[in-house]
């Protein structure tokens, strides 16, 4: 059942942007969900469709693009059909989240914002912080510089390597400046949500998903999780999500011992699948990885040169106000897991060659402020200025923690029907009757 669109009467445009590798489909849980609680007469749904499979290696920016000249075309078209759009929410899944900010700043510098009363902006698993894993040394180099990589432009700005435009910064670090139009533009919506996996999601982790320089999920048996109140056990309560557990050892019985025994067999597969498929997985991946970098290259190019069907000069707008799929995902998920985050360390002066007063500044008082119960994670200066400047619109976050199927990423939004992500449906229900603001 196709649940895009509406009628005439809906004034309420809420715009769904899919992640990497992925496809209008991937969205229709969330819209089959917000369908339910409103009809086609109050809500108006519009799947974003032009940047889907390979298009999403061309990078954020080219993306932020496409889906901005969609929701200008879907306008047009409604107001030519006799509808009228009051109101706008934006939903982005994964990168779609990104996507969904860079699409949102150019909306704002296109004075199209200031048309319309701006509702929600949500994120499901969005790495607004980008996918560097938090590292130092060598391991960084390997990892953060080569494995952005693999996957064209958008691997360049996720892992902020990049140098956007003629800032010499990386393109997130630019989309979280306060004088951005991509700040500016977020600052107009009534309410930010959103929704982070706490563990097992091997594509954004923690502390990318929900904004944050700690993750005080990485030993989940060490805490008390505290849940919301009927919500079968999925969402935490973000206004006191945890608790630490008493140092005190548990005894051991039967039933634990089962349950460690039950814990390490259901693991066996996923071990077996890394053992074993993943060496030959990688080979590929990195194969595809060439070639969808050429593909995206070349098509990059045509856009540059006003080719690709979008006169790019209505979107070069000034920045700053003041001046495969499934199968590639998994491999990629498999390598990012395989990488363990590091914390700062008291002194570090070898990482801090290169970098200049201001991130200097800015590493040492982020030292000061660690604890040694919750301690900093070995982020870039970059990431810790973005997480202060993201931070400051008052985000309603919600962790969830999804314990039935390991692939949390997917099951986050119930990306396909799959038993096992029945978990997901209890946040997709959440979000559509309890944080949606019709």
């Amino acid at each position: 059942m196709d649940f895009a669109g509406g009628s005439n009467k809906a004034d309420h445009l809420c715009v769904l942007v899919h992640g990497l590798w992925g496809n209008p489909n991937h969205m229709n849980n969330i819209a089959k969900t917000l369908r339910a609680q409103h009809s086609p007469d109050d809500l108006y749904l519009l799947l974003a469709k032009r940047n889907s499979g390979s298009f999403t290696y061309d990078g954020i920016e080219l993306g932020g693009e496409r889906v901005c000249a969609e929701i200008i075309e879907e306008l047009k078209t409604i107001e030519n059909n006799g509808g009228k759009i009051r109101k706008l929410s934006v939903v982005g899944y994964s990168l779609g989240g990104l996507v969904s900010r860079y699409a949102v700043g150019l909306l704002y510098a296109k004075g199209i914002l200031d048309s319309v009363e701006c509702m929600n902006f949500t994120t499901f698993a969005s790495p607004h912080l980008g996918v560097r894993t938090p590292l130092k040394g060598w391991h960084n180099h390997i990892w953060n510089v080569l494995g952005a990589r693999t996957l064209s432009m958008s691997g360049s700005q996720l892992f902020t390597i990049d140098k956007f435009r003629d800032t010499g910064r990386p393109l997130l670090s630019v989309m979280a400046d306060p004088q951005s139009i991509f700040m500016l533009g977020l600052q107009k919506f009534r309410r930010h949500t959103l929704y982070s996996n706490i563990v097992n999601d091997r594509s954004a982790v923690y502390y990318t998903t929900c904004i944050e320089k700690t993750d005080p999920y990485k030993d989940i048996d060490r805490i008390k999780v505290n849940f919301l109140k009927d919500k079968e056990g999925v969402l935490l309560d973000a206004a006191h999500p945890f608790s630490p557990r008493p140092k005190v050892p548990a005894p051991i019985t039967i039933s634990s011992l089962t349950e460690m025994g039950v814990r390490w067999l259901r693991g066996i597969p996923f071990m077996v699948t890394v053992s074993v498929l993943v060496p030959i997985g990688v080979v590929a991946y990195l194969i595809n990885s060439v070639f969808q970098t050429i593909r995206s290259t070349k098509r990059i190019k045509l856009h540059e040169g006003g080719l690709a069907g979008i006169d790019i000069r209505e979107y070069r707008v000034p920045i700053l106000i003041k001046e495969f799929r499934e199968e590639v995902e998994h491999v990629y998920e498999a390598l990012n897991n395989s990488q363990h985050q590091e914390y700062l360390a008291d002194e570090d002066e070898d990482e801090e060659t290169g970098m200049n007063a201001e991130d200097r500044s800015t590493m040492a008082r982020e030292r000061r402020m660690s604890i040694p119960t919750q301690p900093t994670l070995a982020l870039a200066p970059c990431q810790f200025e973005m997480i202060r400047s993201l931070n400051s619109l008052k985000w309603r976050k919600y962790p969830v923690w999804i314990q039935n199927d390991r692939h949390t990423h997917a099951a986050v939004i119930v990306r396909f029907e799959k038993k096992t992500f029945n978990e997901g449906w209890v946040i997709l229900r959440h979000y559509a009757g309890e944080e949606f603001l019709l």
